[in-house]
């Protein structure tokens, strides 16, 4: 069994920062990529950043330049750097993993953490 635990969400004022972690834990043998997705009142849920496993990112382009993902692979952690946050980053964000298990068999799926909100208000 996999789990993914989210830390780092919080209020912060406009133009503030903050890091959210996301650790997988459980029989993991190899992780494909992981990243973070947000999902704010009345929306759909949408990707923010993606790490893959040979270092490659993606940002929305909503977040370019503000956020950074970066990756952990001894700790299979994932980090999101935000900077000069804006109200309309307000929302959940979840972590995200493509990895593959074992258990006798090697079995690729896709695993969400619990979001954590982040709020951006004056």
């Amino acid at each position: 069994q996999v789990q993914l635990v989210e830390s780092g969400g919080g209020l912060v004022q406009p133009g503030g920062s903050l890091r959210l972690s996301c650790a997988a834990s459980g029989n993991i043998f190899s992780i494909n990529a992981m990243g973070w997705y947000r999902q704010a009142p009345g929306n759909q849920r949408e990707s923010v950043a993606v790490i893959r496993s040979g270092g490659t990112t993606n940002y929305a382009d909503s977040v370019k330049g503000r956020f950074t993902i970066s990756r952990d692979n001894a700790k299979n952690t994932v980090y999101l750097q935000m900077n000069s946050l804006k109200p309309e980053d307000t929302a959940v964000y979840y972590c995200n993993a493509n990895l593959r298990t074992y258990s006798g068999l090697l079995t690729a799926n896709e695993y969400w953490g619990q979001g954590t909100q982040v709020s951006v208000s004056a």
